[in-house]
């Protein structure tokens, strides 16, 4: 049995995302619909893996916007729902949270946006905290994994209490890390769905669910704020710790609480500085920040990214300045904090200290002196790499190659992915406009309509068979609707292969184990207009060829399909086509006229240098075997044998 469905009263070591799906469980969710996206994804996978033993439906949903929609669904029918995503996914997601707001809900909804402050694995660090004041919905963060699990069930009762959707926003640092939790009861309720709507039209629990007539329906959602900021001037989620009259008050919220707290500790400043931690963050309890902003003269604001939080208190001091007085209100503005990039505790004890005037040496002279010795040393640089027999490089390098042979300066638009890694020397700086998800073949349809302006470069888009299905297939329509001359090449490895090979659309299974209609993505584009062919993308040959016919044609839309599951993929692991191996009298390394070229530019982590024989060599605990290296050896000397079934 899953540690998910624990007895109330035990404390399990959670991971914050598993956290948060105990505590959906815990509010009696029905329904939970999410997109694939670091660092949300094991919130709606924890939760399919208990979903036939608490009768949950839980799906994958082809994008944000859809998933959404799904969860919306259930709500309306007064069942209780969870969405999840990535902060990105919230853009995606923002045109039927519009309208939403106005039209409200009826069972509890949460929505759980993942930021991913640094972009530790994103495109950026764009936060979805804005999209709360935007979407005019509350907005609550957990400051640990305890929080984590009872915010989520605390959301759910507010959201019905207001009749509209509550964000619960984490980010990487509490999603990924992990805390002792106290669990709390598993209801066993009956979940039945109905939904009313044939009563007086305006009637938010019987009437249909619309958002017009759109004044009416504004001026009673701004009434749930209202009732919402009544709810958080007394939320237990708001808590202060330090002297009545601080030195120094730190505002605080989300992970950051933890590096506030460490912070005031490493310092000795327990009686300076007053912490408040708010879970509530949008909109602020006046009346709390009022009380504690009276209370010190200087008030730091600790949060990550963008200033949001910090503007918002300034707004409410300056309503309030004749009641509290004027304040110096520092944080990201005022450069005490970078606007930019992840916090940490290093990084809120420098601002503490210098508004403090307190001295602080974080590690030994002798320890710094040590440390940059062994920096110097050198620790072997690593790069960003794709994984040995990665499908990804060797397409890729099939792309470099033709582009470099048909000779007209072409480039590729790329995509949301592990392929975005081809902006690096890893994929060979083969990419050369990356953006939104589906924003490849979008993209790449505007260059193919140039040629009227004096364009002659051949431009290709790139993009994976789970981004084909998100975002890519509308690009794709406007494409061949267009009569733009365009190439996309669809990287097809099987599965949302970056995030945990999450099911898509294009397999035959669904979130939760079922079997589930597999939609083919050669009939889709074959049924727009468009052109297609699959190769596999381990025949460079083969593959090299085909690109420089599609570069030839500029006669409409063409789709090539490189089609081969991921490395890492259940049905690739452990498994070897070829036993690779390295002729050392052929390889002549520097002094051959390729100079390294499998290891200085190919880069496969199962090919190494060897100083000691001045040649290429196996790393065999790495190869998985695809012997893609033996196509690129232009002496012959990598070479492959059929491997033992």
């Amino acid at each position: 049995m899953s540690q998910l469905l624990d007895p109330q009263a035990v404390t399990r070591l959670y991971m914050g995302n598993e956290a948060i799906a105990r505590g959906a469980l815990e509010a009696g969710v029905a329904v939970v619909a999410g997109y694939p996206g670091t660092p949300s994804s094991e919130i709606v996978q924890n939760l399919a893996s208990v979903a036939r033993e608490r009768n949950l439906y839980v799906e994958w949903s082809v994008n944000e916007k859809v998933a959404v929609e799904v969860a919306a669904a259930a709500s309306f029918t007064g069942l209780r729902s969870l969405c999840t995503m990535k902060q990105n996914g919230v853009d995606v997601a923002a045109d039927f949270l519009l309208h939403l707001g106005l039209s409200g809900v009826r069972g509890g909804m949460v929505l759980a946006p993942c930021d991913d402050p640094g972009g530790l694995s994103s495109a950026n660090e764009g936060e979805s905290r804005q999209f709360a004041r935007l979407l005019e919905l509350p907005l609550l963060e957990p400051g640990d994994f305890q929080e984590a699990k009872d915010m989520i069930k605390w959301a759910f009762d507010l959201s019905e209490e207001l009749g509209c959707v509550v964000m619960v926003r984490s980010v990487t640092r509490l999603s990924h890390a992990s805390g002792d939790v106290i669990l709390g009861e598993l209801p066993s309720v009956e979940k039945k769905a109905n939904f009313k709507h044939r009563p007086l039209p305006q009637d938010p629990q019987s009437g249909p669910m619309h958002s017009f007539p759109v004044p009416q329906k504004h001026q009673a959602q701004q009434r749930k704020l209202e009732r919402a900021v009544e709810i958080f001037e007394a939320s237990p989620f708001n808590t202060y710790e330090g002297p009545e009259q601080p030195e120094l008050l730190v505002v605080t919220s989300s992970a950051c609480t933890l590096y506030a707290r460490e912070a005031i500790d490493l310092l000795g400043v327990q009686d300076r500085v007053g912490l408040l931690k708010l879970g509530t963050t949008w909109p602020l309890p006046p009346k709390l920040l009022g009380k504690h902003l009276k209370s010190a003269g200087q008030i730091l604001v600790i949060e990550e990214v963008i200033p949001f939080l910090e503007e918002n208190v300034k707004i409410l001091a300056s309503e309030m300045v004749l009641e509290i007085g004027p304040k110096k209100i520092m944080g990201k503005r005022d450069g005490q904090l970078p606007m930019v990039g992840e916090l940490n505790p290093d990084l809120v004890i420098a601002a503490l200290a210098g508004i403090l005037d307190t001295p602080y040496q974080a590690s030994s002279a002798g320890y710094a002196e040590a440390a940059a010795q062994v920096g110097e040393a050198g620790a072997p640089p690593r790069e960003l790499a794709f994984c040995a027999g990665c499908p990804h490089r060797a397409s890729l390098w099939s792309l470099s190659r033709a582009l470099e042979l048909d000779g007209r300066d072409g480039f590729v638009c790329g995509d949301v992915g592990c392929y975005s890694m081809a902006i690096f020397p890893t994929g060979f700086q083969l990419t050369k406009t990356l953006h939104a998800m589906g924003s490849g073949i979008g993209v790449t349809s505007g260059f193919g309509k140039l040629e009227q302006f004096g364009m002659g470069q051949p431009a290709l888009a790139i993009c994976g068979d789970s981004t084909f299905f998100h975002a890519a297939i509308p690009a794709l329509v406007n494409a061949v609707h267009n009569q733009t001359n365009a190439t996309l090449v669809l990287l097809d490895n099987s599965g949302t292969a970056m995030t945990g090979f999450q099911p898509h659309p294009g397999l035959p299974y669904d979130a939760m184990g079922n079997e589930a209609i597999p939609i083919d993505p050669v009939k889709i584009c074959e049924s727009l207009g468009a052109k297609v062919r699959i190769q596999d993308p381990f025949d460079l040959e083969q593959t090299e060829k085909c690109l420089l016919e599609l570069l030839a044609e500029r006669d409409g839309v063409n789709v090539m399909i490189l089609r081969k599951p991921c490395a890492l993929s259940p049905e690739r692991k452990k498994t070897k086509d070829f036993e690779m191996s390295v002729d050392k009298q052929a390889c002549l390394g520097e002094s051959c006229g390729c100079n390294r070229l499998c290891t200085r530019v190919f880069k496969c982590p199962g090919l190494v240098w060897d100083s000691t024989s001045q040649s290429a060599s196996i790393d065999e605990v790495v190869c998985i075997g695809c012997g893609v290296c033996a196509s690129i050896c232009p002496v012959g000397a990598i070479k492959k044998a059929e491997a033992a079934k």
